[in-house]
C-alpha cells in the first residue's frame, strides 16, 4: 500500500530507496508486534420466537467486527458498540484461534465504544497513548478483521484530525474522529490503529462511502476519549459526563 511509483523525484537516487527499505522492515515489525493484540468478535442477536422454537443455539450470527486487549492480566477488549449492539453473546477468537465468551462490561452509545471482558490472562496488550500527540501525515497501521479475513493489516497516514462525519445519531454523540487512509472495510470496526511504535492511537468505527465499501477515507475513535470512556465504564459501568442543561 506503501509503495511508491519509481522515478518521481522526492524518492529519485538511493537516499529515497534506503527510506522506503527502512519503513518497510519498520512496518513489517510493527504489523508483527501488533497483531496479538487484535481479536475477532461474533455476536450472536436474539432470534426470532419462531427461530427460537426451533432449536439450535440461542443467537443467529451478526456482522463480525473486532477488538482491541488493552489489559491482557485482566482479559479487556474495547471494541464499537455497534459491533456488539443488542447481542446476547459475543464470541471472542484471540490470534491464536483459542475462543472465548465475552462478558459484556459496558457500553457508551455516544462515542460507540464498548468495554468487553474474557475469562483469560497472559494476553498481549497494546497501551494506548496521547492522540493529541498524533500528527497529519503520520504513518499508522489499521489492524482487524475485515470482510471476514482475520489479521488484516494495512498502511496508511493520518490525513486529518478533529473530524465530525454526523455518523453517530445519539443526542449528545461525541465525535472527534482521526481520519486515516489505512484502508478499512466492515469488519475492521473497533479494531486498532496504531502509530509506528505499535501504540494504539484510536479505535477504527467508520468509513466515508457510497458503496459500503472501502474508498480511501476511515475514522478512528481518538485513544484520548477511549481512555476516558474505558476509565468511567470500568469504575462507574457508565460514563460520567458534565451537563450544562443547554443546547444551541
Amino acid at each position: 500500500y506503501f509503495i511508491v511509483v519509481s522515478g518521481g523525484p522526492a524518492f529519485a537516487g538511493s537516499t529515497g530507496s534506503s527510506l522506503l527499505t527502512d519503513l518497510e522492515e519498520a512496518l513489517v515489525t510493527l504489523a508483527d508486534k501488533v497483531r496479538p493484540s487484535v481479536v475477532s468478535l461474533s455476536p450472536y442477536v436474539p432470534p426470532s420466537p419462531s427461530i427460537r422454537r426451533q432449536g439450535g443455539r440461542s443467537g443467529i450470527p451478526a456482522s463480525a467486527g473486532s477488538g482491541v486487549i488493552i489489559d491482557g492480566a485482566k482479559g479487556i477488549i474495547v471494541t464499537n458498540n455497534h459491533v456488539i449492539d443488542n447481542a446476547d453473546e459475543v464470541e471472542v477468537t484471540l490470534y491464536n484461534n483459542e475462543s472465548y465468551k465475552a462478558k459484556v462490561i459496558g457500553v457508551d452509545p455516544t462515542t460507540d465504544l464498548a468495554l468487553l471482558k474474557i475469562d483469560a490472562d497472559d494476553l498481549r496488550t497494546m497501551a494506548l497513548v496521547n492522540s493529541d500527540d498524533v500528527e497529519v501525515g503520520e504513518w499508522v497501521l489499521a489492524v482487524g478483521n475485515p470482510l471476514g479475513l482475520n489479521s488484516t493489516v494495512t498502511a496508511g497516514i493520518v490525513s486529518a484530525k478533529a473530524r465530525s462525519i454526523n455518523i453517530n445519531k445519539e443526542k449528545f454523540a461525541v465525535e472527534s474522529f482521526i481520519q486515516t487512509d489505512a484502508a478499512i472495510n466492515p469488519g475492521n470496526s473497533g479494531g486498532a490503529l496504531v502509530n509506528l511504535e505499535g501504540n494504539l492511537v484510536g479505535i477504527n468505527t467508520a468509513i466515508a462511502s457510497r458503496t459500503g465499501s472501502y474508498t480511501g477515507y476511515g475514522f478512528a475513535v481518538p485513544s484520548n476519549i477511549v481512555t476516558k470512556v474505558v476509565e468511567d465504564l470500568l469504575k462507574y459501568g457508565s460514563v460520567q459526563r458534565g451537563m450544562l442543561g443547554v443546547s444551541i
